[in-house]
């Protein structure tokens, strides 16, 4: 302990002994005393002057606050959702008689899926064929018999006019003329019943020609092919079961679209107002990290709700992706981030921003390796970096390690991580 401290304490004694027992020998110690006291005290204080003016740097280690494009970002978890999906369904009964496909493999548009026993649909085409067929025969022969009454009307019709012009001259009875004339006319009734019959026998060949093209279609139903380009999930209905035609409540199997998929996230509201305005400048972009991964799958904003859901305050927007390296899967979550805009910014390790009384700070190194405090303003964290709108310039050094042995005004020195 210094020793001004202790004749300090035994000035004070001194002092109060002396209010006790008044007199001039305790005034002489006290003076004494006094004076004593005041000599080391200022014997002490001149001793430890020059270890204040010397004190020691604080090893610090410090970076350059650098001036980087990042990202104005919004971060959300989203869902990915397939970009189409299709319950495959029998649209005719009949027993499946085989599956051409495995439980999850990815198929393409077109492929064969499944096969339904054809043979009572084929009987059915054929029978419609042949009801075709004789009723063709039946109309070719209807047009035979039109052509020939239309031959004996024409004859008929001769006959009654060579009978009128005889019977204009007397050569031949009045009632020679009568029935030659009512013999033309039953014979022209004739034509037209047989004209009457063709149109019949025309439309029943149509309604022939409808039954066998129904009766292909329904064979074709036979063969169930994939929809789309997509991958296949649990099958339903194995092979030697009875299908149903348009079965709603058991499909064969559901196929998803995984290339491309959707990406469902919401936002709050108060975020509405800045992303329509980028959306007028082009179209954002968006990314979604899985949990499992670390590389972000890229693609665009494509929706953005009509309406505010009133129960969250949010609005839901919707990213499409290509996935074509099948990272994103129906149903899975994803972190991810809505890129608004890109800009020049003070970035510098988050390490770097302590947080006092004041609020957020960090400690700048001046050019004469003393350090000062300065008050920041921070925006985004970029992985291990922190933006700065407030606060710092370009190019200056601040410390990222040491700050518990900093004060304002200290001496650092500079190392090296």
């Amino acid at each position: 302990m210094c020793l001004g401290k202790i004749n300090l304490r035994i000035l004070m004694k001194a002092i109060r002994l002396q209010k006790s027992r008044p007199g001039l020998a305790w005034n002489l110690r006290v003076t004494s005393g006094f004076l004593f006291g005041v000599l080391a005290l200022a014997g002490c204080h001149s001793k430890n002057l020059p270890s204040q003016a010397q004190s020691t740097a604080v090893p610090v280690v410090v970076t350059r606050v650098l001036l980087q494009t990042v990202p104005l970002e919004i971060h959300a978890v989203g869902n990915v959702q397939a970009y189409s999906n299709v319950s495959v369904r029998s649209q005719v009964t009949g027993e499946l008689l085989s599956v051409h496909f495995k439980e999850g493999d990815s198929v393409r548009k077109g492929d064969l899926l499944f096969l339904i026993d054809p043979r009572p649909f084929q009987a059915a085409l054929g029978q419609a064929e042949a009801n075709l067929a004789r009723d063709t025969a039946s109309l070719n022969q209807a047009k035979a018999v039109l052509a020939r009454d239309k031959a004996i009307l024409e004859n008929g019709e001769l006959m009654a006019e060579r009978d009128r012009v005889l019977v204009e001259r007397n050569l031949i009875a009045q009632q020679d003329y009568d029935t030659a004339r009512t013999t033309a006319k039953s014979e022209k009734a004739t034509v037209l019943a047989d004209e009457s019959a063709i149109g019949t026998a025309m439309a029943t060949i149509r309604a022939d020609e409808e039954v066998v093209r129904n009766a292909k279609v329904q064979l074709e139903y036979t063969v169930i092919r994939s929809p789309l380009d997509g991958r296949t999930g649990n099958l339903l209905v194995h092979a030697g079961n009875l299908v149903n035609a348009n079965d709603t409540a058991n499909p064969l199997v559901v196929i998803n679209q995984i290339y491309p998929v959707f990406v469902t996230f919401s936002v709050p509201e108060q975020d509405f107002a800045e992303i329509a305005r980028y959306m007028q400048h082009g179209s954002l972009s968006v990314e979604a990290v899985p949990s499992q991964r670390k590389i972000a799958s890229r693609g665009k904003l494509s929706f953005v709700d009509n309406a505010v859901n009133t129960a969250t305050g949010t609005i839901q927007l919707k990213g499409i992706f290509p996935n074509e390296d099948r990272a994103l899967w129906p149903g899975q979550f994803v972190n991810v981030r809505l890129v608004l805009a890109k800009a020049r910014n003070i970035v510098l390790p988050s390490q770097a921003i302590q947080t006092g009384q004041q609020g957020q700070f960090v400690f700048v190194v001046t050019p004469e390796l003393v350090v000062e405090s300065r008050t920041v303003t921070t925006g985004e964290t970029l992985g291990s970096l922190t933006v700065v709108t407030a606060g710092l310039r370009a190019g200056e050094q601040v410390v990222t390690d040491g700050q518990l042995r900093l004060i304002p005004g200290a001496k650092v020195e500079i190392r090296h991580s």
